[in-house]
């Protein structure tokens, strides 16, 4: 039976500023890659977890049927998000532990629904450290992000 991977990334110049995201989708049986699609997208000002956060929606919501996936990340805060703290935000009415409204909310509440209709593993890897699918999902949101950037003047 094929594995789905969801490699994903954000990028952002400036924080908050442009920002790109970037997915790698792929399909293995055993170390045999049989499909692979690409997706990015950015924004003109943004920051750089909104983009960490649009990665993993956007990977989950590009598959047509209910599917068992593991999303790959090199955000703490997009997996220990929703591994963790969505569970009590969802109890405080997206409230945090200090009764602060949660930043990002509406991605928060976007990417909770995304991933009800899946069995989601996510795992975490360290950012820029040659984790080749992470490297390409970082190239991908650099793309995704290239448009918003200003050019340069010089």
């Amino acid at each position: 039976m094929p594995e789905l991977f969801a490699y994903t990334d954000g990028a952002c110049s400036g924080n908050p500023g442009p920002g790109g995201w970037g997915v790698l989708l792929r399909a293995t049986e055993g170390e045999t890659i049989l499909k692979e699609r690409e997706l990015n997208g950015g924004e003109a000002q943004t920051t750089n977890n909104r983009m960490e956060l649009l990665a993993a929606i956007n990977a989950l919501e590009q598959l047509a049927r209910p599917s068992t996936i593991t999303i790959v990340t090199d955000s703490a805060y997009v997996k220990n998000g929703v591994t963790g703290w969505i569970h009590g935000w969802k109890r405080n009415g997206w409230k945090t532990a200090a009764k602060k409204p949660v930043k990002n909310v509406e991605l928060w509440q976007r990417l909770d629904a995304a991933q009800q209709r899946h069995d989601v593993t996510w795992q975490w890897v360290k950012g820029h450290a040659g984790h080749p699918e992470n490297e390409r999902a970082d190239e991908l949101a650099r793309a995704g992000m290239a448009p918003f950037k200003p050019a340069r003047s010089g």
